[in-house]
């Protein structure tokens, strides 16, 4: 044998071999790509990390049922509360990134919570990928009817001559509620004391029964009971008045500055989540918040419809943990 004809089929069989080898490679990408084509296969489980009736709840059960019209497969909501939102956290931070597992996430979870809690069992930097915002929620400050206070003012007015006397509930510790009810007290220089319950449903229906004074809540989850005069509504605590209740002033209408705040809503998922997924997910979320009816039923209950991409999410999410940290860290502010 030549050392040409040697050379040649050496060269015949390295090409062979890279071939070969780039066609291994390709296989698992060839293989996501297929599993994406085909995604959703089976029912989706969206994790809201607080119990049943608060806002994040109601707010994706709406989002939840047009998906899966969508997607032609079942959606299910499993709620999974406590510690603020850190248990359903957890729980999806450890689920398998394969678009079967989401979780929704608002302020408080994504942007108070890392710098609120000393420790989390994840780690909120890598655990998950957002996929994109679909609601904004105004809160508001609520009271129980048998409250003697009609608004702002008179508030202030009754828990300076009563320190500590009055009491606020919350959806648990270190959540946008807790958050707001304590920039309130900063803003207003009174002392009002904190009551936690395990999720907005459980603290709502102490409100009304007149167990707890006062909530910051969203207006989605509290514009029904006001209406129907089981609650007061003394402030919005948005920028703007909301059109579900358009007669409550905003609480710097109401003479209170530095005291704005709110929630919004959006879904992520386990860090890890193919590409193809992820953007398939946020294709279909922006479809749904663009839908009319979904703007309607977010609107009637205080919510505004709210899209955007992946990258305007993880924006958000970084601007908020920013403004946040500042308030939580100059007036040592800590979970129990």
């Amino acid at each position: 044998m030549s050392m040409t004809r040697s050379f040649t089929q050496l060269i015949a069989f390295a090409r062979t071999g890279m071939l070969l080898s780039a066609l291994l490679c390709t296989l698992p990408l060839t293989a996501v790509a297929q599993s994406s084509a085909a995604w959703p296969a089976r029912p989706v489980t969206i994790v809201v990390p607080f119990a049943p009736g608060g806002g994040t709840d109601i707010g994706t059960r709406i989002v939840a049922q047009k998906l899966s019209q969508l997607w032609g497969q079942s959606v299910v909501i499993d709620n999974r509360g406590g510690a603020g939102g850190n248990v359903g956290l957890e729980i999806v931070s450890r689920a398998k990134p394969d678009g079967y597992t989401l979780l929704t996430g608002n302020v408080g979870t994504q942007s108070i919570n890392p710098t609120l809690y000393k420790k989390l069992n994840y780690n909120p930097d890598t655990a998950f990928v957002p996929i994109g915002q679909f609601a904004e929620l105004p809160f508001v400050l609520a009271a129980t009817a048998s409250l003697p206070a009609n608004n702002v003012r008179e508030l202030v007015a009754l828990a300076k001559a009563q320190p500590d006397k009055l009491t606020y509930a919350s959806s648990g510790n270190g959540g946008s509620p807790h958050l707001s009810a304590e920039t309130f007290k900063i803003a207003t220089g009174t002392s009002i004391l904190h009551v936690p319950y395990k999720g907005g449903g459980a603290a709502m229906t102490d409100l009304i029964s007149g167990n707890v004074h006062m909530l910051f809540a969203s207006v989605l989850e509290t514009s029904a009971h006001i209406k129907a005069g089981k609650l007061k509504a003394l402030a919005i605590t948005s920028k703007k008045r909301v059109s579900a209740l358009p007669d409550v002033p905003t609480l710097q209408e109401s003479g209170i500055t530095g005291a704005e705040s709110g929630s919004w809503l959006g879904l992520l998922a386990p860090a890890g989540l193919p590409a193809p997924i992820l953007e398939k997910i946020s294709q279909s979320l922006q479809q749904v918040v663009a839908m009319p009816e979904v703007q309607q039923q977010l609107l009637a209950q205080g919510g505004v419809a709210t899209g955007g991409t992946p990258a305007d999410f993880v924006n958000l999410i970084a601007a908020d943990r920013k403004k946040y940290a500042r308030i939580i860290i100059e007036n040592k502010l800590a979970a129990d």
